[in-house]
């Protein structure tokens, strides 16, 4: 996951495999939400008058698990190599670890509710996300662990392997992808997704293989996976690399084949339409030049920066452009189960940005992490919605007091 990245899901699936629009308060075309910052301009601003501040109450009277995401991101930001992405948006590598430690405080002095509310909104600085708009608007897609059925041998059933991080891939310092290492010492664009499979080049590098084509891709676009071997293990598998090229969703081009209906599009729906089409899942899944690479991984899933990701408290942004780690606050819609019914309501709540996502560029994007298995899928394939993402940081006299 990792950016792991990511199987991802499709930035929420949707998001990722997507096409239809969400119930918003205007219309905005899909492709908006990708616009890149301009000359100049950060990816956050102060809020500064009080009426902007959201009221934090509801997130504050459910704190599952908060504590446990807020310490994944503070042994991040203790490793050296975590400064090197500091500052960002006029927020220095020293005030970001202040304001998890005041948050990992008041999370610990048992103030709940209002009380926790007023507490923060005394400590804290809050900023907000500038959004696709410049007005703070964010589409929320969802992405999560899937469960699939594997084995480390190739049989007649399982025939679609999830390959190792090849050997002439080349990466930067900073893990980005450079390209392919040439056999004269040089570095050349890496072969796209149609290319490697044509060719059959990684040959040797399968980590496990799977018994389905589009699950393999669907591992693809969530980044990781849980493998249920024949003997009941499951094993984990998680984002190591990928070949260089962006992420394009498939979504639009089935759409427009009429293969599936723009109102029908949904994770289950292409799964669905897979299965009645085997022989078209290459036809589609080569549209999306990216392809990833992965490596065994034990424990729960881990985002990108190489930590546990936590089911509603990680999400996955541009790390080019947010601060990594940092404490943020959700505002949006989302889809929760409840008595095996799935049905979208208000959600407000904090979350940990700890997380890469594929198709996750620019301010206007946020890809949460709903979980692992079937529901989690269901539910990240339903998350397609506008919102308010908010970052949140100690104020400076208290992060000198602090210190």
């Amino acid at each position: 996951m990792k950016i792991r990245i990511y199987f991802i899901l499709v930035v929420v699936i949707l998001s990722l495999f997507a096409g239809c629009k969400p119930a918003a308060r205007r219309e905005i075309e899909p492709f908006s939400y990708d616009r890149p910052l301009g000359p100049g301009e950060q990816a956050l601003r102060k809020v500064t008058e009080p009426w902007e501040v959201p009221d934090f109450t509801f997130g504050c009277t459910n704190v599952k698990d908060l504590r446990e995401a807020v310490g994944n991101s503070l042994n991040y930001l203790n490793k050296p190599s975590s400064k090197r992405y500091y500052p960002i948006c006029g927020i220095s590598h020293s005030r970001a670890i202040a304001s998890l430690k005041k948050f990992s405080e008041l999370l610990d002095s048992g103030l709940a509710g209002k009380q926790l509310n007023d507490a923060i909104r005394e400590n804290f600085d809050v900023y907000t996300s500038v959004g696709c708009d410049g007005e703070g608007t964010v589409l929320f897609t969802g992405y999560y662990t899937p469960i699939l059925d594997g084995s480390t041998v190739q049989t007649s059933r399982f025939q679609y392997a999830l390959y190792r991080q090849p050997e002439d891939l080349v990466k930067g310092a900073d893990g980005e992808i450079l390209g392919r290492r040439t056999m004269d010492g040089g570095v050349s664009k890496y072969p796209s997704r149609a290319v490697i499979e044509n060719t059959n080049m990684l040959r040797g590098n399968e980590l496990v293989w799977l018994g389905d084509a589009f699950e393999a891709y669907v591992a693809h676009v969530q980044g990781s996976a849980k493998i249920r071997m024949s003997d009941g293990e499951v094993v984990g598998v998680g984002y190591a690399a990928n070949n260089g090229w962006e992420y394009k969703s498939i979504s639009k081009a089935m759409v427009a084949d009429g293969s599936i209906s723009e109102s029908q599009l949904s994770l289950s729906a292409m799964i669905d339409y897979f299965k009645r089409h085997a022989d078209r899942v290459k036809q589609y899944t080569r549209l999306n030049p990216r392809f990833v690479f992965f490596k065994g991984e034990d424990g729960p899933p881990r985002g990108s920066l190489n930590e546990p990701v936590t089911e509603m408290r990680s999400i996955a942004t541009d790390k080019s452009i947010f601060p990594r780690a940092a404490l943020t606050y959700v505002s949006t819609y989302l889809p929760r189960e409840s008595g095996g019914v799935i049905s979208k309501s208000v959600y407000s709540g904090f979350a940990l940005d700890q997380d890469t996502g594929g198709a996750i560029r620019a301010p206007g994007r946020c890809d949460m992490y709903i979980g692992v298995g079937d529901t989690a899928g269901k539910i990240a394939g339903m998350t397609y919605q506008e919102g308010r993402l908010y970052y949140l940081f100690i104020k400076e006299d208290k992060a000198y007091a602090l210190n």
